[in-house]
């Protein structure tokens, strides 16, 4: 008998519509063959066909990185946004502060022998 796997997670179970494609494929792959495809036929009269069809697959490639490409379930456009924001947008020094266990008592310490000698009545008086 054949055994088949199944996923346990099946939240990461995409959706497939047509072509064995996710709507989001199909969208951003359509989109490059809008783009691509009449500037192949603009151009290669111009420059030439091999050239041409360069400039097709070089124009298209964004479109096909963002249909296709996808790390720890975050696709592309997410990725390149958290970057720019880490590299250009947030500021460089990002302040981090620890709460030291051993300075919050040591200063306890401190105020509960200022208390206790004001409690006790051996503070120093002033000299007036």
């Amino acid at each position: 008998m054949a055994y088949v796997p199944v996923p346990k997670d099946l939240s990461k179970i995409k959706t497939k519509v047509v072509f064995n494609l996710t709507k989001r494929q199909l969208i951003c792959f359509g989109a490059a063959v809008l783009i691509g495809v009449p500037l192949f036929f603009l151009t290669k009269d111009a420059i030439g066909t091999s050239a041409a069809s360069l400039l097709m697959v070089i124009i298209m490639l964004p479109c096909f990185l963002l249909a296709m490409y996808e790390k720890h379930g975050r696709p592309l456009e997410k990725i390149v946004r958290d970057i720019i924001q880490a590299r250009f947008i947030r500021t460089k020094e990002r302040p981090y502060k620890t709460e030291n266990f051993y300075t919050a008592l040591a200063r306890q310490n401190k105020l509960d022998r200022e208390v206790k000698a004001i409690v006790t009545g051996k503070t120093k008086k002033a000299k007036g």
